[in-house]
């Protein structure tokens, strides 16, 4: 059942007058809480192993105290016990706009102590980094989005959309105890809400040349987690067998693995694209879609995995004993298709397995994509650009997927934008999941300023 309990704000609860013109400048405050926030969630272990292992509750409860010390009036939904989401809403100013969901997850995915550099669940703060699991995924979001939040209140900042506030469990997973419950059986809480942001965009890309790219997702590759079967005849190994299972399944793997899916470019891949080549004199061919990768060097990497569908083969499962050939075997392919690529990424599937190899999926969410000429696109670059005037903002497709996916079922259409500046030399994208994840603290500072010019002007 729902916990609908509203935690009593705590000392900190700000009271008095609204006033809609408050000054547009982040407090001292907001800065030395977001990095406070960061650290006390990254110490609140949220690991999520899949298949329910996974606690969100104290973190959840967390965010919903600092919320309710904003003048706030969180609820606290669960569909099972311990797998806690955090939902606010806030007035705007204007009653005629579409309302806007700022969503971030407070789950995180393993990590192995003995690599880390320091334990990933300390929340250090070391020679100006935040260190610890969920720096970038994405606990340092929520905390910017509670700085800003009580940063409001505190100078009697109210913004021009209503704005609804998620923290959602089972990110990392399914998000069944987390956005799609929410999504699925709470979507009163969403009413009015036209478009979201979440993870993750409008972070520091260094080109190697001295460039600065803010990249903000307006798209997501779809999700299509696979299971294949391949079943034969079990017998002794030291027979000859011509139906073996495992040698069906490897025929299948290899052939998916091997696969050379064709070029296509969606709308928002080829607006990247041609922002792209701008910002490096070059004439975009896109009859040639590698060759203007190859031109645009390091910052092809924002655009090369989402020209095209992909399926990469990640578990097997077979056998019990060396000299026994199995009757069954089992593989796992993570699959991923652009918007408007399913029929064919699942039509290529069925020829690649062939005829001894069944396959479905495991798990399977929508391809989404976001319009890069929308007002609301124009006030996060205008954001960013008053924060990083040295910076380009393009924008992308994820290769991944975010909540946003499940959001989409409510009409709600989601970007990315989680502002982070970061240095030359630290790379984002491979923090996500990695190991020594961390996050600068003038990065966050970054991202709060950006966000609070966002979400009070969106």
């Amino acid at each position: 059942m729902a916990d609908q309990r509203t935690p009593q704000p705590v000392d900190e609860h700000i009271d008095g007058q609204i006033d809609e013109q408050a000054d547009g400048q982040v407090d001292e405050q907001a800065l030395a809480e977001v990095v406070e926030f960061t650290s006390g969630l990254i110490r609140i272990d949220t690991t999520n192993r899949g298949g329910g292992d996974c606690r969100e509750r104290p973190a959840a409860e967390y965010a919903a105290e600092r919320l309710a010390g904003a003048g706030l009036q969180p609820l606290l939904l669960e569909r099972t016990p311990g797998r806690t989401n955090v939902v606010a809403r806030i007035e705007g100013t204007d009653p005629r706009a579409g309302a806007l969901l700022v969503h971030g997850h407070l789950d995180v995915v393993p990590a192995e102590a003995a690599d880390w550099s320091v334990p990933p669940f300390s929340g250090e703060v070391r020679d100006g980094v935040a260190w610890g699991r969920g720096a970038v995924d994405m606990k340092n979001m929520d905390a910017m989005i509670l700085a800003v939040l009580r940063s409001w209140a505190r100078r009697g900042v109210r913004p021009r959309r209503d704005l609804v506030i998620a923290f959602t469990a089972d990110e990392e997973a399914s998000a069944e105890d987390g956005s799609g419950f929410l999504a699925d059986h709470h979507p009163e809480l969403f009413e009015g809400c036209t478009e979201g942001v979440g993870e993750s965009g409008a972070f520091t890309f260094h080109d190697g040349a001295g460039r600065r790219i803010y990249p903000i997702a307006a798209g997501e590759r779809g999700t299509g987690w696979l299971k294949l079967t391949a079943r034969g005849r079990a017998g002794h190994g030291s027979k000859v067998n011509q139906e073996n299972a495992v040698t069906r399944l490897a025929a299948a793997v290899t052939r998916i693995g091997e696969h050379q899916w064709p070029l296509r470019l969606t709308p928002t891949v080829r607006a990247a694209l041609t922002e792209l080549a701008a910002l490096y004199g070059i004439e975009p061919d896109f009859r040639d879609v590698d060759r203007l990768l190859h031109k645009l060097g390091p910052a092809a990497a924002l655009v090369e995995a989402t020209v095209r569908n992909s399926a990469n083969p990640t578990m097997l499962q077979a056998g019990y004993k060396l000299n026994v050939i199995p009757g069954e075997a089992v593989a796992y392919v993570d699959g991923r298709y652009l918007p408007g690529g399913e029929e064919e990424f699942t039509a290529t599937l069925d020829e690649l397995t062939g005829p001894d190899v069944h396959w479905e999926f495991a798990h399977r969410e929508v391809a989404l994509q976001a319009p890069v000429d929308s007002p609301t696109y124009a006030r996060m670059r205008a954001a960013v650009e008053e924060f990083a005037p040295d910076g380009h903002v393009v924008p992308y497709c994820m290769s991944g997927g975010t909540d946003a996916k499940q959001f989409s079922r409510l009409g709600i259409t989601g970007y990315g934008f989680a502002p982070l500046k970061l240095p030359e030399g630290l790379d984002y994208q491979a923090l996500f999941h990695g190991v020594d994840e961390r996050v600068p603290v003038e990065a966050l500072h970054f991202g709060v300023r950006v966000l609070d010019r966002f979400l009070r002007t969106a």
